[in-house]
């Protein structure tokens, strides 16, 4: 009679065994510009694309237990996702079928919003207290830079559409800009950010037209967009040190200038993973 119970509650435990599901490796793709790689922000794990191991796509997997493939580059443009850059080959190479989650940070070099920063620098001994930058792009009667931005919509479209067709089973995030300049337009006086007083609120509306047409883009092609701009608010670059998330135009923590320091990362890795939760964020 002992045998035979000691039998029954083995085969028991190994018919639940057996029924219990073995877990699966979910496999993530970060594809992206230095937004995403996380320039200057130690450990720099690959000189070529100025990628650290603490940007926000190994935070995520690190978090998630997620194997993660990170293809981000410093620089990139919507241009390196079919295309090469420079000897990389193109980040949609990273998808296959059997990935799980895709993150894009793309757009903002599209628009070239680094060079446009040093233009706008460049133009602050001009007129100080004005808004020379604003002026300069708006001479003519059209915005240039919000042209920019409506160029750049069916590149991220189309960028959509091929992340799709390459990764037709995964999730996929369309990952915002956070908050780069002070949120209700005044800005700081500082040799670290040398803009014109009236240039803050045109380069804020800037970005936000940015984000707003990521966002747009992403919900037209049925995928989630992740606002990192939000939490933000309040960790610009004209905050002091260790509020802030943005580095400023000269930069003081290790981390490129007018891009996220190593907590801004962090903070927007704690935006993609909310994301991942948010049930309305479709596959």
């Amino acid at each position: 009679m002992a045998l035979s119970t000691a039998g029954a509650t083995a085969a028991s435990a190994s018919a639940r065994t057996a029924a219990t599901p073995t877990a699966r490796t979910v496999n993530y793709v970060a594809l992206g510009d230095s937004y995403a790689s996380g320039p200057g922000i130690p450990n720099q794990v690959d000189s070529t694309c100025a990628r650290s191991d603490q940007n926000y796509p190994s935070l995520l997997a690190a978090a998630k237990q997620w194997r993660l493939t990170d293809v981000s580059c410093s620089g990139a443009t919507t241009t390196a996702l079919a295309g090469p850059q420079g000897s990389r080959p193109p980040q949609l190479d990273a998808l296959g079928a059997g990935t799980d989650v895709v993150t894009l940070t793309m757009g903002g070099n599209d628009i070239g919003f680094s060079r446009n920063l040093s233009t706008c620098a460049g133009l602050t001994s001009q007129d100080p207290t004005g808004s020379p930058c604003k002026t300069f792009f708006t001479s003519g009667g059209t915005d240039q830079l919000e042209q920019r931005v409506n160029d750049t919509a069916p590149k991220i479209a189309a960028a959509l559409d091929a992340v799709r067709q390459r990764a037709p089973h995964a999730k996929v995030l369309v990952v915002g800009y956070p908050d780069l300049f002070p949120d209700d337009g005044v800005g700081c006086t500082s040799s670290a950010v040398p803009l014109a007083a009236g240039d803050f609120a045109y380069l804020r509306d800037t970005e936000k037209k940015l984000n707003a047409m990521l966002a747009s883009q992403a919900s037209a092609k049925g995928v989630g967009y992740v606002d990192t701009y939000t939490s933000s608010v309040g960790h610009d670059m004209c905050k002091p040190a260790g509020e802030r998330w943005i580095e400023p135009l000269v930069a003081a923590a290790p981390a490129a200038p007018a891009h996220p320091n190593a907590r801004g990362q962090q903070a927007m890795a704690a935006a993609v993973e909310r994301a991942v939760h948010c049930r309305g964020n479709r596959r």
